[in-house]
Parts: structure tokens; C-alpha cells; sequence
């Protein structure tokens, strides 16, 4: 078969013609591609945008990780307004200073009742408002205390503050009447020697008799509610419980072992840097640690730097506190220590949990504390008043001197100012940084917690809006009774009462614990501390 040749293409008339269009598939395809690409770049624009105006204007969105509980709601303004009475908005409310924001919202359940074991009862003697107990109370809700036991005088008496107290679940509120007064002049340790040596003197002897007679009623009382351990607290410490496995003292004080009756909870003292602190607990991070936590070599080889010219290594006490087992025969040892009449306590000591101590923190505590007390401004009778040194000599400055001397004073021998010898003092473990009391008190500030209480008890009529007379005012003779409540009441048991005798660390209890000031270097070449 022959094969025909194709004919060859006119060039001359193919190069004339115009190309032949695309087809419409291809052509299309750009213009697809421009549109999803703008799509695409709208899209997360506009839900921006969205989310942007839905915060702003709320719209119904419930975010359970950041909504305030409605019982933890701050109240109404107008309601706070008429509260300011109280003298505690200001430190109670949310401020703006720095805070821990991851704390904002969290339900910390602090009304519900508490079936966990163990469970410790904290009790105290106190004269202070609602911006110190408060923030104080509910710290120790927050890591593990059940029950609250607040032998109230002063301040603390008043309705506008007792009301609230006692509108709070698992708080008993005390009050210095006469009747508690005729108690405990019938109690069993007047006719005993151990508290003898601190009868029938005034200010800070006073006052640890007086703890001491309300630490013998607390025993029954926390043991008529079921509670397994008691500790004495003041309203400027704040348990630490450093080394439990959980920021808890109660799992802490579980860890404990049966045989166990008391445990030690050495001090840290407070190391404030700057001379116009209004909240402690939300504004100190900084402690100096207790002799029995640090290295004898590193104690001893810092302790004049760490002293800083004061009488002390601490400027107030360094025999630190402890909690009891509730049992049999528990009596107290002054305020620091417990006893039993039947036996002597089996103790431990902590390794690193602490009572965090926070004293002379504000330069007002210089006149407030001696507001307190009636004693003469000299050496001599100091030494009638107060068992420590600091304290005479803080005394001594508040009564004579003008508040620019004071203030230069107190910035001498109490603010750390010196960054450098800070920074040594960290380095060398002698001061700590503890953050988490602050950051636990700031979280509760700005849920809302401390006004909320307070309007609650407003709503249920603890606390009227109206200003209150304090009810100690019509008793012309109340004003006087702590001063004079021993004299009047007790029976002497002792024609001359000798002075306190120092406390031996000799396996018995000849004589109650009185606060003591840590190991001084007289005590470095082989000495014992005597606490």
C-alpha cells in the first residue's frame, strides 16, 4: 500500500491567524485561587474581631477559668462604703498593686465543712481589726486549720468586727467578759509554780499570763469539738509548711508519728524592706532564718552582719511555737510550749516547716506598742514591761523621741535597705525569699473574699450599717480591765513574787517558756542554747 505524504502548513498563513483561546477551566483557575487566599486571610481577622467585641461587651460568654464565683462576688461599693467604719477596706479590697493573676477566680471552698484528719484548731489572743485577722484567718483556712478559736478584747471586740468573725464558719469568737474573767481567776494554775514567776506585772508579762489562761480554756474547748491538734498563734504569724508533700498543715501533722505529743515549729522573722509597709502578709517576702535551720559555722560566722547592731540575732523572739496532740492532762507552758501534768511531751522539731514571724513590720507598730503599755520610758523600768531587748529599747525610742528620729531609727535597726548585704545574706542562706503567703493572701484579696464576708455578714445582720458605738464605752471601768484583770481577780499565792526565772532546757518544765531571743556568740565555742 503507498503512503500519501501530509501536505506541508501554509507558515506565511498560521503566523497571521490569532491564537486560539484558552479554555475557560484554565482561565478561571487564578481568580479562584486570588479568592481563597483573601478567605483565607479574612477569616482569622473576623474572628478576632469577634472575640474582641465579645469580651468587650460580655455577651453571656462563661468562662469557668476566669468567672468570679458568685459567693466570693465583691460587693456593691455603696455596701463597702458603709463599712468604713471598720477601718479596713483599704488593705481588705482589690488593689492595684502587682498581684498574682493565676489566683483570680479559683473557688477555694472555704465554707464547706471539713472531714479530713487531722484536723488542727489554731487558737489566739488578739486586739487587732478585720485588715489583720482576716487575711490571717483565711491564710490558715486556705492550708489545712478546721477550727478557729479567737479570744477577743480590744478592737477586736467591737461589733463592726467581732460580728463579722463570728458570721464565719468554723470561728468562735471569746469575749474578755467578766464572767471569763472569774473563770479562769478560779483556774488550777494560780495555785501552781510554773506560771508564778510571771503574776501581777504589767504589759508583755500581762499579756503571756493572760495567753496562757486562755490556752488552758482552748483545750477543752477544741477537744469538745472534735479537734486533734491545737496550736497558739498570734495574729502576725502565718504557719509555713515547708517539706509536706502538699502546701497543708494538716498533711503535715498527719506525716507525724503517734508517739509523737508536741511538734516544733522553729521561727522565721520578717525582713522588710522599706519603711512604709500598710499589708504585711502581701508585701514581705523576705525572712531571716531560725538558728536551728541554718549551719552552726554559717550562724555564727554571720551573726554580727546578720544582727546589724540590734541586741539580737532576732529582734524579738527565736524559740519559735508548737502544736500539741489533744490528749489527757494537756496543759500550756506559756505561750510558746505545751505540758502534761501526767508525763513529760515526747517532742520533734521541724526540719523545715517554720511559724513565718511578722514583727515590726510597719513603722506605726512602734507607737501602737507602746500605746499598750503604761511603763516608764526608762532602762529600769523597761525591763518591768518587756523580756526582751528590742522591745525596751523600741520602747524607749517611741517615748522620747520625735517621729523624724523614730523613723531614722526604725530604718536603722529594722528595714534592710542595704541591697548588697541582702543579696550576701540570700546567698549564704542566712535570709529567704517565701513567696507563697503572699501570693496565697493576694489571691484571696482579689477573689473577693474579705468583702464578701464582710457584706454577708451585713445581709444577715452580724454587723449593722449604721455606725456603732463601741459597747465598752458605757463601762467607765472596762477600759481598765486588761491591765488589771490579774491583780483583781487572781489569788495571790505568793506574799513577793521573785522574778522570772530563765527556762532550763533540762527535760523538765520547772518554769513556763517565756519568748526567747536566739543563741547569741557568747554561746559559739561549744555553748548550749538554753531553749
Amino acid at each position: 500500500m503507498r503512503r500519501t505524504r501530509p501536505e506541508p502548513t501554509d507558515r506565511s498563513h498560521s503566523e497571521g491567524m490569532p491564537a486560539p483561546a484558552q479554555p475557560p477551566s484554565v482561565a478561571g483557575g487564578g481568580a479562584a485561587w486570588r479568592h481563597l487566599l483573601l478567605l483565607l486571610t479574612a477569616l482569622p481577622l473576623a474572628l478576632a474581631l469577634l472575640a474582641f467585641a465579645l469580651q468587650w461587651r460580655g455577651a453571656g460568654v462563661d468562662d469557668p477559668g476566669s468567672r468570679w464565683p458568685p459567693r466570693l462576688a465583691v460587693p456593691a461599693p455603696s455596701r463597702l462604703q458603709s463599712l468604713r467604719s471598720a477601718s479596713c477596706v483599704e488593705v481588705l479590697a482589690a488593689s492595684s498593686a502587682p498581684t498574682f493573676p493565676y489566683l483570680r477566680g479559683w473557688s477555694f471552698h472555704l465554707d464547706a465543712p471539713d472531714t479530713h484528719h487531722p484536723k488542727v484548731c489554731v487558737q489566739t489572743s488578739t486586739s487587732a481589726g478585720l485588715d489583720q485577722i482576716l487575711p490571717w484567718l483565711y491564710y490558715h483556712k486556705v492550708v489545712g486549720v478546721a477550727h478557729f478559736l479567737l479570744f477577743v478584747e480590744g478592737k477586736a471586740a467591737k461589733p463592726t468586727v467581732a460580728g463579722v468573725l463570728e458570721s464565719i464558719p468554723g470561728v468562735k469568737v471569746v469575749y474578755r467578759t467578766k464572767e471569763l474573767e472569774e473563770q479562769q481567776a478560779r483556774s488550777r494554775i494560780w495555785n501552781e509554780t510554773w506560771l508564778a514567776g510571771f503574776f501581777y506585772k504589767p504589759c508583755n508579762y500581762e499579756l503571756f499570763v493572760k495567753q496562757s489562761l486562755n490556752m488552758e480554756m482552748a483545750i477543752v474547748m477544741a477537744r469538745e469539738s472534735g479537734m486533734d491538734w491545737i496550736m497558739h498563734l498570734d495574729t502576725d504569724e502565718l504557719l509555713y509548711p515547708g517539706g509536706a508533700p502538699e502546701y497543708s498543715i494538716r498533711r503535715l501533722l498527719a506525716d507525724v508519728a503517734d508517739d509523737v505529743d508536741m511538734v516544733i515549729f522553729p521561727n522565721y522573722e520578717s525582713s522588710v524592706e522599706r519603711d512604709d509597709i500598710k499589708d504585711p502578709f502581701s508585701e514581705v517576702s523576705m525572712f531571716k532564718k531560725n538558728y536551728d535551720h541554718l549551719p552552726k559555722d554559717t550562724y555564727f560566722g554571720m551573726y554580727k552582719e546578720a544582727t546589724r547592731g540590734n541586741p539580737n540575732y532576732f529582734i524579738t523572739y527565736g524559740n519559735g511555737k508548737s502544736a500539741a496532740r489533744i490528749q489527757d492532762n494537756l496543759r500550756p507552758n506559756g505561750a510558746h510550749r505545751w505540758h502534761n501534768y501526767a508525763k513529760s511531751p515526747n517532742e520533734i522539731k521541724l526540719e523545715e516547716a517554720a511559724v513565718l514571724h511578722y514583727t515590726y513590720t510597719k513603722f506605726s507598730d512602734l507607737t501602737s506598742r507602746r500605746d499598750r503599755c503604761g511603763c516608764k520610758p526608762t532602762k529600769q523600768d523597761v525591763k518591768r514591761c518587756f523580756m526582751l531587748d528590742f522591745d525596751r529599747a523600741a520602747f524607749i525610742i517611741a517615748s522620747t523621741a520625735s517621729e523624724e528620729d523614730m523613723l531614722r531609727w526604725y530604718n536603722e535597726r529594722v528595714v534592710w535597705n542595704d541591697k548588697q548585704l541582702n543579696l550576701k545574706l540570700l546567698r549564704k542562706g542566712v535570709l529567704t525569699r517565701i513567696y507563697a503567703p503572699m501570693a496565697i493572701v493576694q489571691g484571696l484579696r482579689e477573689s473577693g473574699v474579705f468583702t464578701s464576708v464582710i457584706a454577708a455578714a451585713v445581709d444577715n445582720g452580724k454587723v449593722l450599717l449604721k455606725e456603732i458605738t463601741d459597747r465598752n464605752s458605757t463601762d467607765p471601768d472596762h477600759e481598765d480591765l486588761p491591765r488589771t484583770f490579774v491583780a483583781a481577780n487572781a489569788r495571790k499565792i505568793l506574799n513577793v513574787v521573785e522574778p522570772a526565772p530563765a527556762y532550763r532546757d533540762d527535760g523538765g518544765a520547772s518554769t513556763a517558756v517565756p519568748p526567747l531571743s536566739p543563741p547569741g556568740l557568747d554561746e559559739a565555742r561549744g555553748g548550749k542554747a538554753v531553749w
